[in-house]
């Protein structure tokens, strides 16, 4: 049986976190994979593997490391699926939580970005 408890054959879906070494022990005290002090560089080898070998993944990465979007991550941001992409923000600016999708709609909708709490 599968993790969804469907009892189909279908491979998991991985849940991976990549940032900072302090921002990654959280994640992984709850059993997601981690990658701890990853670079823009390993972020993209990842991404190019998960795609290649076409594996399901959520991934909760940095925001610092999410705006240094390399080829891979754009390719997954546009190409959507099986490997969807979520930004966190760094412990040392939890109020910056708006995320390039936020930044996207309110540009798109003309409404002011939220205020900062």
């Amino acid at each position: 049986m599968n993790a969804g408890g469907h009892g189909t054959d279908a491979p998991a879906t991985r849940l991976i976190a990549l940032g900072n070494a302090a921002l990654m022990d959280g994640f992984s005290m709850i059993g997601i994979e981690t990658v701890r002090d990853a670079t823009p560089e390993l972020l993209e080898a990842l991404l190019a593997n998960l795609v290649r070998r076409e594996e399901k993944a959520v991934i909760f990465l940095e925001r610092n490391l999410a705006r240094q979007a390399g080829p891979w991550l754009t390719h997954v941001r546009a190409r959507g699926g099986r490997i969807i992409v979520v930004e966190i923000p760094a412990l040392n600016a939890p109020a910056d939580r708006q995320s390039q999708v936020d930044e996207l709609l309110s540009r798109v909708s003309g409404s002011p970005p939220p205020m900062p709490s």
